[in-house]
């Protein structure tokens, strides 16, 4: 029985280099492979490198590096071979070099951070570019003039207007990726070596990502049972990943008549357009069986027209009406019990008694002030007895009454309204045969019901989920959101193996976080990859962060091999982020600020996004930075201890967030001195502090 083949991204970029005539004697080597990739002695044979674990096969004038395992050949690089040359051994300098040592690595200064003129010049490239290669990597005709009269690394990397990817491309044929490095790259799956031909006469568009063997397990987690299915993971262990291919499992168990309808709800617009491209692979035809949108899109729906676009407050605008309301809302009760409650919401911070209104009030779905005595408040650390609850409701009642006034919603008001429409049967639209809910953990109460309630059988419920990536609202207990969402034993799975970040990101980012964890991990987190210590510089002003930042991105970029623009400057506001990309794009790093409704992961320039915005996204390179000067500190007054301990927690998991969208180097930048909390907390034990 043939083997199942995949390959590293490092082997798709050179295999699409090849001469026709090469491309497809390579071809038939691997077709060869995938029915024998044991060692013979002749063409295969196996390398004395990490462990025995490579093997090469003898192609004419290359060699093709790959592994195997029993159920899978693994191709990951092509290597240029003259016939004379004796390889019965190959050296490091043929593989790409190896860099193993990250234990030494960790001790010293990050390259970037080295003094200016350490490193040689720049390398030249071993052979010219040619119109030829350029054609077979399809390039377009406009960037060939610039791309021909480069000679080294430098100009190759400053070529300007030449999309990323084209750079990035040729980098990896001209100066060989060390297989080290290669290893630690994902698996995309070759369903047919045939497809290999097809991608590269451009007739295929990609390949999708291999699941290891525990995301293969929790694809048909619970998949017969009786009720939802919950799987929880921390960041980069693949959760969303899982769950588009539990969609495909889904399709195979339903009826194929009448044609089913799946829905797939994910977190932002971006995600939403690249989860549709991933199922258009995965599925072929019957991508269009699935529905893939935000929940919020779909609330907007079924509101329809009782909400303009421009009707929706913001956070901001929010906290203000309830401030304004707070002075006119009325209390019951005698003259001292209605100073009492005045007095209640008065001291209250109004951005804190605004998450009370919009976050419990009206994301649960209560509807009466006796329920709101009763409810449960998991996640509020501040506890309000009777008459502060009371208070508080009066100061909602006044605030409903002002949004229907001036035709306003919040978002929270916005999901209780579409759930209710659903509820009463007033959305004119068949349930869906299954419904999967990726980053549930930042839906409230009321969309999560909802969703739950557009699943015609429970059973076909599928839900991903990490608490401690919630950086809106608190926790919930699953039962308070709707009946059916009862995960017990075989019903819930625990994703371990962190495949985004290395463990030294991993770890910190952990240590970070510990003090605003909401669910304290169930397993010991794995990680797929090692690197150095995550770095935290501090600045004496604004200027000097830029000249760091000026340093950092491309340098990190440079040691990885990747082109500045693979980096991202995560801020705490637009506030902070316009003025930043504008002074890195001064200095020569193209910058953009891009909100999140806006975000465009192609254009080729850094990336300045809100921590916020960045939930979903991943980079090689990643700072977080922008609190110099106060800012990103909260603008709204000091409320009660219990009030901002309960803020600083929300923070903190916002830069969580952050930092663990950082594939492979991490820097933090604080001010000098500087007494924002979160901005402490960095052990030397898991940062390079400086």
């Amino acid at each position: 029985m043939a083997l199942l083949t995949t390959m590293k991204p490092t082997f798709r970029t050179e295999w699409r280099a090849l001469p026709p005539k090469e491309a497809h004697q390579i071809l038939d080597k691997v077709d060869m492979l995938s029915e024998d990739p044991r060692p013979d002695a002749k063409v295969k044979k196996q390398l004395k490198y990490m462990g025995g674990k490579l093997h090469r096969l003898r192609s004419g004038n290359f060699r093709i590096i790959y592994t195997f395992d029993d159920r899978f050949v693994s191709l990951l690089a092509l290597r240029r071979r003259d016939d004379e040359t004796d390889d019965e051994d190959f050296d490091p300098e043929f593989l790409g070099g190896l860099d193993l040592d990250l234990a030494e690595a960790k001790k010293q200064a990050p390259a970037w951070e080295k003094a200016a003129g350490a490193a040689a010049g720049p390398k030249p490239l071993p052979r010219p570019i040619t119109e030829e290669l350029l054609k077979s990597l399809k390039v377009p005709g406009n960037h060939f003039k610039k791309l021909l009269a480069v000679t080294n690394e430098d100009e190759l990397y400053d070529c300007t207007g030449v999309p990323d990817e084209v750079k990035l491309d040729l980098h990896a044929i001209f100066f060989e990726t060390p297989i080290d490095r290669v290893l630690d790259q994902p698996d995309l799956l070759v369903p047919d070596v045939s497809d290999l031909l097809k991608y590269k006469e451009g007739s295929l568009l990609g390949f999708l990502l291999k699941l290891d063997a525990e995301q293969e397990s929790f694809v048909d987690l619970n998949l017969s049972g009786t009720g939802p299915t919950l799987l929880k993971g921390g960041p980069g262990t693949g959760k969303s990943t899982v769950a588009i291919y539990r969609v495909k499992r889904m399709l195979e168990k339903l009826p194929k008549e009448p044609r089913p309808r799946i829905l797939f709800t994910t977190y932002t617009n971006a995600l939403v357009s690249f989860t549709k491209q991933l199922f258009e692979q995965l599925l072929g035809p019957d991508a269009g069986l699935v529905e893939v949108r935000t929940a919020d899109s779909l609330v907007r729906q079924i509101v329809g027209g009782e909400c303009g676009d421009n009707d929706v407050l913001n956070g901001n605008e929010a906290t203000e009406t309830v401030k304004a309301v707070t002075a006119t809302a009325t209390f019951a009760g005698n003259s001292l019990q209605q100073r009492a409650q005045r007095e209640t919401v008065t001291r209250m911070k109004p951005d804190y008694l605004r998450q009370e209104i919009c976050g419990v009030i009206q994301a649960r779905a209560i509807g009466s002030v006796e329920e709101y005595l009763e409810a449960a408040r998991p996640g509020r650390i501040v506890g309000l007895n009777t008459t502060q609850r009371r208070a508080v409701w009066a100061v909602y009642e006044r605030f409903e009454t002002v949004l229907k006034q001036r035709g306003k919603w919040t978002w929270e008001g916005l999901r209780r309204r579409a759930l209710a429409k659903v509820e009463a049967g007033e959305w004119n639209h068949p349930p869906y045969d299954a419904v999967v809910v990726d980053e549930a953990q930042d839906l409230d109460p009321c969309a999560l019901r909802l969703l739950a309630t557009l699943c015609a059988d429970p059973s076909k419920l599928f839900i991903t989920a990490d608490a401690n990536q919630s950086i809106y609202g608190g926790s919930f207990r699953w039962t308070d959101v709707h009946d059916s969402l009862k995960f017990r034993g075989r019903r819930t799975g625990v994703i371990r193996t962190n495949h985004r970040s290395t463990r030294e990101i991993g770890e910190a980012g952990a240590s970070y976080l510990a003090e605003g964890e909401i669910d304290p991990p169930e397993a010991k987190a794995l990680y797929g990859h090692n690197g150095v210590l995550p770095v935290v510089r501090t600045v004496a002003s604004r200027n000097d962060e830029i000249e760091l930042l000026a340093r950092f991105l491309p340098g990190a970029a440079r040691e990885l091999r990747l082109s500045t623009s693979c980096g991202a400057v995560l801020v705490p506001s637009k506030e902070t982020g316009r003025p930043l990309a504008a002074a890195l794009s001064q200095k020569g790093i193209p910058a953009e600020f891009m909100p999140g409704t806006e975000l465009d992961l192609r254009k080729p320039c850094v990336k300045v996004i809100t921590l916020k915005s960045a939930k979903g996204l991943e980079f090689p390179v990643v700072a977080v930075a922008g609190f110099v000067d106060g800012k990103g500190e909260s603008k709204s007054g000091k409320g009660t201890p219990e009030e901002e301990e309960e803020n600083l927690r929300r923070e903190r998991r916002s830069m969580f967030v952050g930092m663990t969208r950082a594939m492979r180097a991490l820097l933090v930048v604080a001010p000098a001195g500087t007494a924002n909390p979160l901005l402490k907390g960095f052990t030397r034990d898991y940062w390079n502090v400086g």
